[in-house]
Formats: C-alpha cells, sequence, structure tokens
C-alpha cells in the first residue's frame, strides 16, 4: 500500500478478519513467515547494499554487518527457538491448591502497527516482525520515508516473501504515518525520536493501545584512566568503531559523548587521532568506511551544531563539511560548554565531544543529572567503579570495555527506560513483547476448601491466616480444633 491508495480502512478490516480465522496462529504460518523473512534477506543482498549504500553511503562490509548478517542471525535464532517460545509454560502452584493445574499460553495480539526507523531502514523492520510475526500477529509495516529507496525495496519486494492478507508494507511520510496512528491497534511498535514518540503514545491512548517505544537519547562513554597501552589502543578504536562507522554516528546506542578525567584528556585525543588514520585513513571521506548524513535537512542540523562559535572553538579534530556529498569528517571536540545544543539535543551524527571531569567517578553524577540514556558504556578495570555504574545509575543497558555489541546479543534485552524508551525485543524479548501472556487454570470439581465461603466466622478467619501463610500444619490444627483462633470477629 501506499500513501493516497484506495481505502486502507478497508484494507486493515480484511485484515483483522484474516486474523480471526486463526490461521495466523499456527505454528506452520509462523515458520513460514520467518522462513520467507530469511530468503527475502539472502536473495536480495545485493539489492539491499546498493539501496543502503545510495540512501546512506554505507559500504557493503558495513550494511552486511550491521543489516543483513544480523538479520539473518536473528532469524535462524527465531526459527530454532520458535516451538518452545510458543509452548505453554506449566505454572508451579502451592500445595494447597489440591487438583488444580495452571499454565501460562503466549496468545498473540491481533493486529499491530510497526514503525521504523530510516538509519538502519532493514534492520530495523525486520527485527520488530520477526518478534510480531513469531508471536502470530497480522502487521502493517511503515517503513520511514527518509530512507526512500529501502522503504520501496521493502515494499516492493519482501511482501512477496509473506502472507500479503497477513502483512502490508504502507509507504508515506507524516501524513500518512498520522492517518496510520488514527486507527485501532492492538500493539504500536516505534522506532524513532522522542519527540515522535510522544505523539505515539499520546495516539496509542486513545484506544488504551500498548506501545513499545525505541527512541535514544545522548548516550554516554566513561573513559577511565586504562594503563595499558595496548588495552588503551583497544578501548579507543572501540570507541571510534561504535562512534563513526555505524552509520556515521546516525544510531540511537552510539556512543553521543566521552566523560573522562581531565588529567586524561589530551593523551585521549593524540590515541584518538593516530588510531582515526588507521581506521578511517588520511581522508575519511575516501575511505567509503563513513556513511554519509542522510539528507541535506540533518546535514544542516550537525553543522549548525558545530558553526556555533563557542562549540567551533572546541574542535580538536576534523570538522570539514562537505553539503554537495552530505559528508561530515569524523570530528572530535574537547569540552564544549555544557548548555550549547550539542551537549543537550542527541548529536545523531559523526561528532564526538569529550567532557572532561576532575575525578572519573565524578561521571556518575553527571550522568545521573540528565535523562536515562538508551546505554551507558564504561571502558575501565576499575572493580568498584564498575559496581557503582550499575547499582547508582540507570539505562536501558551497561557495556563494559566495548559498545553496540548488545544489540546483536538476542538473548539479552535491547530497549531503553524513561525518555529512552518504553518496552524491550530482541529474541525472546522480541516474541513477548506481541505477545500476551494468558494465564490458565483448570479445577476438578471433587475438592474444595470449604471455609473460603460464607458465613463467616472466627474459625474460617484463623484457617484463612494458615493458609495463606502456606501454614499447613497450622491448618489442620485449627480443623481439628487445636489451634486457638486470634482475635475476635466484627460484629455488624
Amino acid at each position: 500500500m501506499e500513501e493516497g491508495s484506495g481505502d486502507l480502512g478497508r484494507e486493515l478490516e480484511e485484515m483483522r478478519e484474516y486474523y480471526v480465522t486463526g490461521t495466523t496462529r499456527q505454528e506452520s504460518w509462523r515458520r513460514a513467515q520467518l522462513k520467507g523473512l530469511l530468503r527475502f534477506v539472502k536473495e536480495n543482498e545485493d539489492p539491499i547494499m546498493d539501496a543502503l549504500g545510495r540512501d546512506l553511503g554505507k559500504h557493503p562490509a558495513e550494511a552486511y554487518r550491521d543489516e543483513i548478517g544480523s538479520s539473518i542471525k536473528s532469524l535462524n535464532y527465531a526459527l530454532d527457538h520458535l516451538k518452545a517460545w510458543m509452548s505453554s509454560k506449566k505454572a508451579k502452584l502451592p500445595k494447597i491448591a489440591i487438583l488444580t493445574k495452571a499454565e501460562i499460553i503466549s496468545e498473540p495480539l491481533g493486529l499491530v502497527l510497526v514503525i521504523s526507523s530510516w538509519n538502519f531502514p532493514f534492520g530495523l523492520s525486520l527485527e520488530p516482525l520477526i518478534g510480531a510475526l513469531s508471536a502470530g500477529n497480522a502487521v502493517v509495516l511503515k517503513p520511514s520515508e527518509i530512507s526512500p529507496i529501502c522503504s520501496s525495496l521493502l515494499a516492493t519486494r519482501l511482501i512477496n516473501y509473506v502472507d500479503a492478507k497477513a502483512v502490508k508494507i504502507v509507504q508515506g511520510g507524516p501524513t500518512i504515518g498520522e492517518q496510520l496512528l488514527r486507527y485501532r491497534w492492538d500493539k504500536i511498535f516505534f522506532t524513532g525520536n522522542a519527540q515522535i514518540g510522544r505523539l505515539v503514545m499520546a495516539a496509542a491512548s486513545r484506544e488504551l493501545t500498548p506501545v513499545t517505544l525505541e527512541l535514544g537519547g545522548k548516550c554516554p562513554a566513561v573513559f577511565d584512566r586504562i594503563s595499558s597501552s595496548f588495552e588503551r589502543k583497544v578501548a579507543v578504536q572501540r570507541v571510534l568503531g561504535a562512534k563513526f562507522s555505524a552509520c556515521a554516528g546516525q544510531a540511537c546506542i552510539g556512543i553521543d559523548y566521552i566523560l573522562t578525567e581531565k588529567s586524561l584528556g589530551a593523551t585521549l585525543v593524540d590515541t584518538m587521532k593516530s588510531m582515526m588514520e588507521k581506521l578511517f585513513g588520511k581522508n575519511p571521506k575516501e575511505s567509503r568506511s563513513i556513511a554519509r548524513i542522510v539528507n541535506r535537512n540533518h546535514f544542516l542540523r550537525l553543522k549548525n551544531l558545530l558553526d556555533d562559535p563557542v562549540v567551533k572553538a572546541t574542535i580538536v579534530h576534523g570538522g570539514s563539511m562537505d553539503e554537495h556529498n552530505l559528508f561530515i569528517e569524523p570530528t572530535i571536540l574537547m569540552n564544549p560548554p555544557l548548555e550549547s545544543a550539542i551537549m543537550t539535543d542527541e548529536i545523531f551524527g559523526p561528532i564526538l565531544p569529550i567532557i572532561t571531569l576532575q575525578n572519573i567517578e565524578d561521571s556518575i553524577n553527571f550522568i545521573n543529572a540528565r535523562p536515562k540514556p538508551l546505554a551507558i558504556y564504561i571502558f575501565s578495570k576499575n572493580s568498584s567503579l564498575k559496581r557503582r555504574m550499575v547499582k547508582e545509575t540507570s539505562s536501558g543497558s551497561v557495556i563494559f570495555n566495548d559498545a553496540l555489541i548488545q544489540y546483536l546479543v538476542d538473548t539479552l534485552p535491547f530497549g531503553g527506560v524513561g525518555e529512552s524508551g518504553i518496552g524491550q525485543y530482541h529474541g525472546k524479548f522480541s516474541f513477548d513483547a506481541f505477545s500476551h501472556p494468558k494465564a490458565v487454570a483448570r479445577r476438578s470439581f471433587l475438592v474444595d476448601l470449604w471455609f473460603r465461603f460464607p458465613p463467616w466466622n472466627d474459625h474460617k478467619l484463623q484457617l484463612f491466616r494458615s493458609a495463606y501463610e502456606y501454614d499447613y500444619l497450622g491448618i489442620v490444627l485449627t480443623v481439628l480444633g487445636l489451634n486457638k483462633p486470634r482475635g475476635a470477629s466484627s460484629k455488624v
């Protein structure tokens, strides 16, 4: 479906009717959809790489690392575990629940809406699709219009690999997005910025629709003093790789800024400059190892951040910009003003501020004074600092001595907290995000706890006291009249 084409409401109603038939609940159907997604990725590897290159300037190696390969991994994981995810889970009951059995059954939610983002247009579309389809839902996907070639490829090719009665792909801009949000959904999954996330949540509130919001924010990297020269270089390489080689810093979990001690600042910059040439060459633009800025509007936004005189004065490396090719050289800043836009807004580009503190422990208060980030990265061998970071800060994830790796681990939940997001996904967490865990209990007619019914008296009150504490001996003694009731029942 495309913006302005046909009766969207009618098509959504047909999808809901198809869902009601129960077809999507079948394991065979779910497995077929996942296999279809896998075939789509594998059979369209070259077109996907081409689309990512044209929309975002991603090198094929980066495209495979961050979107194609990661999607294949996630699909294989889902196919391997689908049966276990779908299986009912026996609930453990107390002994007092005589002749009673209970289980938890994961049931699909129904018709769900997925709104994905432009910076990883395939990965951020397929990951939630994997969860929605493995859970047995009908799905409408709206990819971002900001990466139009990728969006078109998803709409024209992906639909040929899945059940078109249960999966629709809608292209369009903000108008079609607003139109979609006016309909009733059983779940909305949104990836984007907090500003649009608030609009999505407001629209969802009209029908009390549950939401998963994958947002972002300013993710800090805490760089502690590392005595080993080898380990320090490894840490710097991981920082620079995570910042500049993941869609040119246009990533919600990318490092937004660095916190380090004043005494370490100059050494850190020198190591970064040396490592920068190793990773991206003397002319980063010619290396093709850094993606470009997605469009002119985003380029001008970043340019304005750097053109602020008080910010420009803090540039210690890089800073050159090519508006025609939408390329910004990897840029390092040293202590830009904390009140400047570059330190209050999410940067989402190849600009890396370094903020120096008197002591590395001060980074905890610095982080806590700001909105909760999607991730905190700590490069340190200090066990005390590591413990404090886990206990005294709040974020979607905490990663020690690396960055971005949590996105690739299917057994870890991926999601934010506070302004960085609501809900989690990846692996089984994706399945759970699009499922309702339904409690099912089965009882026999043969045995009953007679004291749970009126008329009330002190004897029954005493039995309740013992029952809720699972004091089985107390129940027996009370029934035999050997346990004296505590307190008198109130008179009405």
